[in-house]
């Protein structure tokens, strides 16, 4: 069973969903693979998962917090997970190339399917995908859109030397 949630912030209405235990996803409105609503969810704004969850991202949110410490149960295949589990160690106001992040997996050429991975993370801003940029320090895609990703790294303050925020 799916239980979800939305919750308000500065970059629109997120769609939390949870498996009962541990946050399975975090989508943003319009965000490119994020799912429909299923006949069979369950509306549960008061679920553990969720109430920890939105108590994190308001402290995010509002610059106190650089960490999550939620439980997490993202759905994909080992490479992905692989991915996602890289991507938790990139620090608060730090960013890495797509290449770099392949490189940390053992792969320097697997730049294009870590893009790939990155793009499909189904809990964005908790397992932070937004910190991942493209060559030379350019905003690339990013399933929440790129002005999202720019107002999260703009609210972390920090990144690569050289990074353009624009595209």
């Amino acid at each position: 069973m799916t239980l979800y949630t939305t919750l308000n912030s500065p970059i629109g209405e997120l769609l939390l969903t949870s498996d009962g235990a541990a946050l399975t996803g975090l989508y943003m409105p319009d965000h490119a693979h994020g799912p429909e609503i299923g006949a069979d969810w369950v509306r549960d704004d008061g679920a553990e998962p969720f109430a920890a969850a939105g108590e994190q991202l308001g402290e995010y949110f509002g610059g106190g917090r650089r960490r999550f410490d939620l439980p997490l149960s993202p759905a994909g295949t080992e490479f992905q997970r692989r991915v996602w589990a890289e991507l938790r160690r990139i620090p608060y106001g730090a960013t890495v190339t797509y290449g770099e992040l392949a490189r940390r997996l053992g792969d320097p050429g697997a730049s294009r399917a870590v893009g790939l991975a990155n793009g499909r993370n189904p809990i964005s801003i908790i397992v932070p995908c937004h910190r991942v940029v493209g060559a030379g320090g350019h905003l690339t895609g990013y399933a929440g859109g790129l002005d999202r990703k720019r107002f999260l790294l703009e609210l972390e303050g920090g990144c690569l030397p050289g990074l353009s925020l624009t595209p």
